[in-house]
């Protein structure tokens, strides 16, 4: 479904992204880990066509990518819940999410649509005319995923979905990512908490200051002795 092919990414001088390969199936959940700095966000937003790489490919069914502007590739199916949330805090939770269909024409569609983000995250129902900048942080994250779901994405790209929240809240927006994915949605995670991460994905990357270093199956990964003892916090005995 989409593939990146020697993508080197920059911001003047300094080097994001050292010829990375990286490919997601369709259907998967497929997660990025690696340390701040490590080049995660930067693959994300240069999916989105955010950031424009140096060199190398990303293809999207297909069609390149790495040539488009970002809402053109929000047309092809490609949608982002950014770091940080970044809603739209003097306006309303609806407005907010209606604002995420701004490729969709059909309000019949996007009316329904709407509703099914409803069921996912009841909470954002309950507050559907409430000032976005007034919710808890829980509430924006759920926002912010609800956003990039209105544009009905084939793939959803997350991240760090669980920055800064209670557990509780965490294993409830992971419980839902997983039923997002169930939905039919691919999705690509970066996120800090890298145990709930290869728990729910299908496949992992990691990345150490823009390099690939680690790839393979997400179970065999939340066993290896260097991902153990970087991101989980324990060695294996």
């Amino acid at each position: 479904m989409l593939e990146l092919r020697e993508l080197r990414v920059a911001y003047g001088p300094v080097v994001a992204l050292h010829s990375l390969d990286l490919r997601v199936e369709r259907g998967e959940i497929v997660t990025i880990l690696g340390a701040n700095g490590a080049g995660k966000s930067t693959t994300l937003m240069t999916i989105s066509g955010l950031v424009r790489p140096r060199s190398g490919t990303i293809h999207f069914e297909g069609q390149r990518l790495d040539t488009l502007k970002s809402h053109e590739v929000v047309r092809l199916g490609v949608t982002q819940a950014p770091e940080g949330r970044r809603i739209f805090g003097p306006l309303t939770v609806e407005e907010n999410l209606i604002l995420g269909a701004f490729t969709r024409t059909d309000q019949r569609a996007w009316r329904k649509r709407l509703d099914w983000i409803y069921e996912l995250f009841p909470r954002l129902e309950e507050r559907t005319e409430q000032m976005a900048g007034t919710l808890s942080g829980g509430e924006q994250q759920m926002l912010a995923i609800g956003r990039a779901l209105m544009a009905e994405p084939k793939l959803l790209l997350l991240d760090e979905p669980s920055l800064g929240l209670a557990p509780l809240l965490v294993k409830s927006i992971f419980n839902t990512i997983k039923s997002i994915n169930d939905a039919g949605v691919t999705i690509i995670l970066v996120e800090q908490n890298a145990r709930a991460a290869l728990k729910l994905a299908d496949r992992a990357y990691v990345l150490e200051v823009g390099h690939l270093v680690l790839e393979g199956k997400a179970s065999d990964l939340l066993h290896n002795s260097k991902v153990q003892s970087t991101y989980l916090g324990e060695a294996m005995s």
